[in-house]
């Protein structure tokens, strides 16, 4: 596919799955790591649907995107000055859990307030993000207590039928995404890993 056509083909892609979003549907999209559903993450009954759809428990948060730095202040109360330096400095993709989460959907959060917040750079989402306007919920597109699909041929059925729209970029890639390394982020700056 040549350069013109394929960035006609990804802005199509991006389009359908921007509908689904301010329809408060869910989209099956690639992300920096694996395969997410992801949905508006400011609609509750959206972020009640990927629950549902995972038959996951409410008490287990989930994590959210942005294509950009500057927009963590508006969904975290106080961003501490080390989050820049470490999203700035990480090789890997780096999901941060911040305290005080505002502006978001409530059930996304996690029972201490806390929300993990990705910066992403890849060539679906960053641009599906800056249209969006909003941040993106993102969990792996399992079932929950199934594993992780490493590529989009890993993903069941159950999930393929139950989001309103599937991403046609990254179908066709076969390397093995791996989940991000996350980090919880105390006002202080103080931070302890939670994956590696």
């Amino acid at each position: 596919m040549n350069n013109k056509m394929h960035a006609t083909a990804l802005r199509s892609d991006i389009d359908k799955a921007l509908d689904i979003l301010h329809a408060g549907g869910l989209i099956l999209y690639p992300t920096d790591t694996i395969w997410g559903i992801g949905c508006d993450a400011t609609n509750a009954e959206a972020v009640d649907k990927v629950y549902q759809l995972k038959g996951r428990a409410q008490s287990k948060s989930l994590i959210v995107l942005l294509d950009s730095e500057n927009k963590l202040q508006s969904y975290v109360s106080e961003v501490p000055e080390v989050a820049y330096q470490l999203i700035e400095y990480t090789e890997r993709p780096l999901t941060i859990v911040y305290s005080g989460a505002k502006n978001l959907a409530p059930n996304l959060l996690a029972d201490d307030g806390s929300i993990g917040i990705r910066i992403v750079n890849h060539p679906f989402c960053t641009p599906l993000l800056q249209r969006f306007r909003k941040p993106i919920v993102s969990t792996s597109a399992n079932i929950s207590g199934q594993p992780a699909p490493r590529n989009f041929s890993e993903i069941a059925q159950e999930i393929t039928n139950g989001v309103n729209y599937i991403a046609q970029y990254g179908q066709d890639d076969h390397t093995e995404g791996r989940p991000s390394i996350v980090m919880k982020l105390e006002a202080g700056g103080k931070f302890t890993f939670l994956r590696k």
